[in-house]
Order: structure tokens, then sequence, then C-alpha cells
């Protein structure tokens, strides 16, 4: 599915569930880690924004109890179809264009998709508005020029093919209206739209099974996009996907930055 506004990675091909089931072994350990800190527990009200799979909705669900609720959101919900039940709410939702779907929420959280949508300030904007005075909102996303390499131990031709092809996703992305530099803006924007206690780090999986598992997830996805837009090659796909599924290339994902701050 080629669309305009940077949603390459789509809900719904059969590959996307790969793409989507890689994301939670690479990052879900950062994320829990930032929603502990927050100090979750029952009762709390949370939003999951732009959820896509379950791992982090079902999370959420185990600590915020019978007494909390989470509001798991997406432009496809398909796959989130079977976490809904209590606490847990899912609801079909553009964050870019969409009122809030509830206010007073103790947390909000979207990883790995402000980038990708349009209106990032209004979706931002929204965000905000959803959470009462003292809520947290945690924003995490990827900033593939902070670190452009599949394989930054590029030795010999099949990293170097790695690396070539991970340069053409990241034209293919930005060329359909993702922000690649996104990930970096996160404290400043948190701070300019009036949270307070902002901070941030970033997490660099490397080396890890699950990056191999994204890797080749991404690509078989956007296979057809990239090879008709001249960006690679059927035969290239094809050695580097072998190359990935033998190992030994010790891959690297995409940084993701995860930036955090408190409405007053």
């Amino acid at each position: 599915m080629m669309q305009t506004d940077g949603h390459l990675l789509d809900n719904r091909p059969a590959e996307a569930g790969g793409h989507r089931d890689a994301l939670g072994p690479l990052f879900d350990p950062a994320t829990f880690r930032h929603l502990e800190g927050f100090g979750i527990g029952p009762g709390w009200r949370c939003w999951e924004v732009g959820a896509g799979g379950t791992s982090v909705v079902s999370w959420l669900a185990k600590k915020v109890g019978p007494t909390g609720k989470v509001v798991a959101t997406d432009l496809d919900t398909s796959r989130l179809d079977p976490a809904a039940r209590p606490p847990v709410e899912v609801r079909v939702h553009d964050v870019g264009a969409e009122e809030p779907p509830g206010d007073e929420f103790d947390v909000v959280h979207a990883r790995m998709v402000l980038s990708h949508v349009p209106d990032r300030e209004r979706a931002l904007r929204s965000m905000i508005k959803a959470l009462r005075p003292g809520g947290r909102l945690l924003v995490e996303d990827a900033d593939p020029a902070l670190q452009p390499l599949l394989c930054p131990d590029e030795h010999g031709p099949g990293r170097q093919l790695a690396n070539r092809l991970r340069d053409a996703v990241r034209t293919l992305l930005a060329d359909h209206g993702a922000d690649l530099s996104f990930g970096r803006r996160l404290p400043r924007l948190l701070r300019e739209a009036g949270l307070c206690r902002v901070a941030a780090d970033a997490y660099f999986p490397f080396a890890s099974p699950a990056c191999a598992d994204l890797e080749s997830a991404t690509i078989r996805e956007l296979r057809d996009q990239l090879v008709t837009a001249g960006l690679a090659t059927d035969q290239g796909i094809d050695r580097h996907l072998a190359n990935v599924t033998a190992g030994g290339m010790d891959l690297a994902a995409t940084p993701m930055i995860s930036a955090w701050g408190r409405k007053a």
C-alpha cells in the first residue's frame, strides 16, 4: 500500500505482522522501563496511541488492573481486536486529525507514530490535551538519520549491500513524508508544548536476533515499492534476505528516542 504520508509500513499487509511483532522484543524493554518510572499502577487511565500490536497494550492492562482503563487506538485496529476486553477499549482513531478519545488520562504513550503523521503538531497537542493535570506523556520515535547504517561493521559485500538497502528504505520513507530526524527534536517539542520535567534518552538495539526479524519483515513489506521506485532490484533484495537469514552480520535497528514530560 503506497501512501503519501510516510505510512509505508501499514498494519494490513501480511508482512506487517512480522514487522510489528519484531518491534516488541526490540523496544518493549525500553518502553516498559520508562512507564514503570512513572509509577503506573492499579486504577490508572492510559491512552496507547497508534498501538498497532498488543504487547504494550497487554502490559498496560496488567498494570492498571480491573479498576483502570487502557484506550488503544490506531487507524487499523485489526491486530488490536484480540485485546478488546476490559480494561482495554479499542477504537479506530486518527491522532493527527481527530479530537482525543477522552481526557483525564494519567499516561499517554505513542511509539513510532508521530514521525509518520502529517500534522505532527496537532497530534502532539491532542495527546497533551488528553492528559489530566500532572499526567505524563511518553513519546518514542525513530531517528534514522542519527545512525544510518544497518551494519555498523561494514565488512564485506553482504554488509555493504545491507547498508545500501537501508539507505534505499530511508529514501523511500522521506519521499513519502516521514521525518527521518524527528526523534532528536522530541525534547524541545515537548518543552515548547508546555510540558515540565522533560527528559529523554536513546535506545539502540544491536546484534539482536530481533533486529534480523525486523529487517526481513520490513524489506519484504517494502519490496514492491523499492523496486518500483528504482531503489533496489529483486535480485539484490533476494540476496540480502538470504544473507539476513544466514546470520552473522550484526544488524542494527534504527535508534529510538524516548522523551517524556509532565503536564503542569
